[in-house]
Formats: C-alpha cells, sequence, structure tokens
C-alpha cells in the first residue's frame, strides 16, 4: 500500500467561461521513503495538488489518502494526527516565520502545539534539529530578518522535521533561492531522505530540479497528468510532448 495515494482526484474553480480544471482525474502515489517529484509549468495544478494533499482544500471528487486513511476525514477526526505525520516546506522562508519571534521558537512552535515535551526537552530539540539541516546553535537567537534566503528554508526545514513526519510536501521550495543555494538545499533534503528515511512530494516548475532529487516523476499539464515514470526514463526518452518542451527548457 502507497503511503500517500490519490485517486480520480477532480477538481475545478470558478464556473461557465471562468471555470478552471486544476486537476482531471489525477491518479498518483508516493510510496514510503520515495521522493516523487511532480512537475509542470505555473497554472498547471501543481499547487493543488499539495493542497489537497495538505487538507487545506477538498477535491470536488475522488479520494486523497494517507496511510491508508482518507484524508478530509482524518481531519475531521483527529488533525493533529495527520498533521504530525504530514509537514509542509513552501516557497517564500521569510514568510512562513513570525517575525517578531527568534529562530529557536519558530522550531520548537510545533512541539508546543502538540505538547511534545518540557522546556529542557525542546530547547535540546531545537538544537538537535538545527544541527540536522546545516545551522549552528546560535541561529537560534536571531530573529528572521538576520537570516539569508537558504538560512531561512533550512530553518523551515528544521520546523516541518520537529514532529518527525513521514511525509514532506515541498512546494516550490528552492525557487526563490539562488541556483547555488537551490544545490545546497536539494542535497540537503537527499541527505535528510536518506537518514530519516522520509518520503516526499517535491513540486516545482524547473524539471532539472526535480530531476536533482526525485526517485520518479510525473508531469502535469493544465490539470493532466500527462507523462510519470522513472526520473531518469521520463528525463532520457520522454513520450509527450509537454516533458519534451520542459526538459529542453531547463538545458
Amino acid at each position: 500500500m502507497a503511503l500517500l495515494q490519490l485517486t480520480d482526484v477532480e477538481k475545478t474553480f470558478g464556473s461557465g467561461d471562468r471555470r478552471t480544471v486544476a486537476a482531471n482525474r489525477v491518479t498518483m502515489a508516493v510510496g514510503e521513503g520515495e521522493i516523487v517529484g511532480l512537475v509542470g509549468e505555473s497554472g498547471s495544478g501543481k499547487s493543488t495538488i499539495a493542497n489537497l494533499v495538505l487538507g487545506l482544500q477538498k477535491p470536488d471528487s475522488g479520494t486523497v489518502s494517507f496511510a491508508g486513511r482518507d484524508v478530509q476525514d482524518w481531519l475531521r477526526r483527529d488533525q493533529r494526527g495527520l498533521r504530525r505525520q504530514v509537514q509542509a516546506v513552501f516557497q517564500q522562508p521569510l514568510l512562513a516565520l513570525d517575525s517578531r519571534r527568534v529562530i529557536g521558537w519558530s522550531v520548537a512552535e510545533p512541539l508546543v502545539i502538540h505538547r511534545i515535551g518540557d522546556v529542557d526537552t525542546r530547547r535540546a530539540r531545537v538544537l538537535e534539529l538545527l544541527d540536522h539541516v546545516g545551522l549552528s546553535p546560535e541561529i537560534a537567537e536571531r530573529l528572521p530578518h538576520q537570516l539569508s534566503g537558504g538560512q531561512l528554508q533550512r530553518v523551515n526545514i528544521a520546523r516541518a522535521l520537529a514532529l518527525e513526519p513521514r511525509l514532506l510536501v515541498c512546494d516550490e521550495a528552492v525557487s526563490a533561492l539562488d541556483v547555488s543555494v537551490q544545490a545546497q538545499v536539494l542535497n540537503l533534503l537527499l541527505e535528510l531522505q536518506e537518514r530519516l528515511g522520509i518520503a516526499m512530494l517535491f513540486i516545482s516548475h524547473d524539471i532539472a530540479v526535480v530531476r536533482h532529487i526525485s526517485d520518479s516523476m510525473v508531469v502535469m499539464y493544465r490539470g493532466d497528468i500527462v507523462e510519470r515514470g522513472d526520473t531518469d526514463q521520463v528525463c532520457g526518452n520522454p513520450r509527450s510532448e509537454h516533458a519534451r518542451v520542459l526538459i529542453e527548457a531547463s538545458s
């Protein structure tokens, strides 16, 4: 059984002439410990898929399940239970943090919300998490505006890992970073996946970025999945015209 399973998922916005199909009978899966790349241009439906997986939006039809349980049903019955197992890293790292709070507070916040540990154990866990993502202990006392973009995204990754989730949803997690910093964050995610065995749904408009990190790849275009398969196979011998265009644009 897949850890994450989407089956015939449909999602539309608007109506009439302004109706937009963001997901058209989308079926895809992420296995335990697997990194699946979801790639497509802006407006292809990638972020809608992320929101459906995280339970931030409801599908019009079809099912989104995690560990064999319907995500929407899980949220109604045990929202904290699902949030402990599925976490996200988004595009703008600065906006994800409270500008008035030091970094240590932001990393510890999920532990406080879920009532895990006491003050001392949380402090130790924060330092451990910062170390996991290659940040020094003194970062914990700094404010977000005092950090670089790469450091901020590392903080967000540390925060997402605080609850030891089984799935990390990365929605354009490196697109706001310089190319050299992108490579550092991607390598960090690969290292964490190998060390922790965490599964990832990695979403990006940049097929070169997805190629670097993913085991398998799903290509979307206007709400449809137009290609899927092993990453090397999709990039080396794409069957769809849209996948070919994305690959050519990235080379």
